[in-house]
């Protein structure tokens, strides 16, 4: 819509579009920055960086392989979205909402064993904040998805 020169929009739909395209710019960073580090950033931190905020204990290898799997197979489709979010607001909604829901879970689980706490420094408010950014960034779709385009 903006890249045809003959067509004159008004300022407040021109504001809104430039606007949208930097959200879009910092939507595509964060995707990139999150898949990283969904790929790349889990398993050192659960392994051998802070194991008390990132691992339960006791120690459950096959449940730290399948955490793993889930999380590095999300940040490759993170990093894919992250060429054309609006084409992939579903999955980007699904990242919000299940990390929500994951340290909700793990907020009530950390808080019932006292061996657990350094979960509420490190894994917890990790996944709050791959939600906020994310669910800040990310419109809902139809007009916002749209405008930006």
């Amino acid at each position: 819509m903006l890249s045809n020169p003959g067509v004159r929009m008004p300022k407040e739909n021109l504001r809104r579009s430039s606007v949208s395209a930097a959200r879009l710019r910092y939507l595509r960073v964060a995707l990139i920055l999150v898949g990283l580090i969904f790929i790349f950033g889990i398993y050192p931190l659960m392994m051998s960086l802070w194991p008390s905020g990132w691992r339960w204990s006791p120690n459950q290898l096959e449940y730290e392989q399948m955490i793993l799997g889930v999380y590095a197979t999300l940040g490759m489709f993170l990093l894919i979205a992250s060429r054309n979010p609006l084409r992939h607001l579903s999955l980007i909604w699904f990242t919000v909402f299940s990390s929500i829901v994951h340290a909700g879970i793990m907020t009530v689980q950390a808080l019932r064993m006292p061996m657990e706490h350094g979960h509420l420094y490190g894994d917890i408010p990790a996944l709050l904040i791959v939600a906020a950014v994310l669910g800040l960034l990310t419109p809902w779709g139809g007009e916002n998805a749209q405008a930006s385009s």
